[in-house]
């Protein structure tokens, strides 16, 4: 029982799965941060678009 033990604090078999997962989310929460004010100047921009098609006069 005690071998096992040993052997399973030396194992870095999982290390590897936790760093990818560490890394993972660090990426997603890169990507969260940086979709946050691309969405209000992509509302801005779609708003101003608006206002130019309805105000636009057009001629027969």
């Amino acid at each position: 029982m005690m071998k096992e033990f040993v052997a399973f604090l030396g194992a870095e078999d999982g290390a590897v799965t936790v760093d990818w997962v560490v890394l993972t989310a660090g990426v997603v929460g890169l990507g969260m941060l940086l979709l946050i004010p691309i969405g209000i100047a992509i509302t801005g921009t779609t708003d101003n678009i608006a206002v130019t098609i309805t105000s636009a006069q057009t001629t027969p």
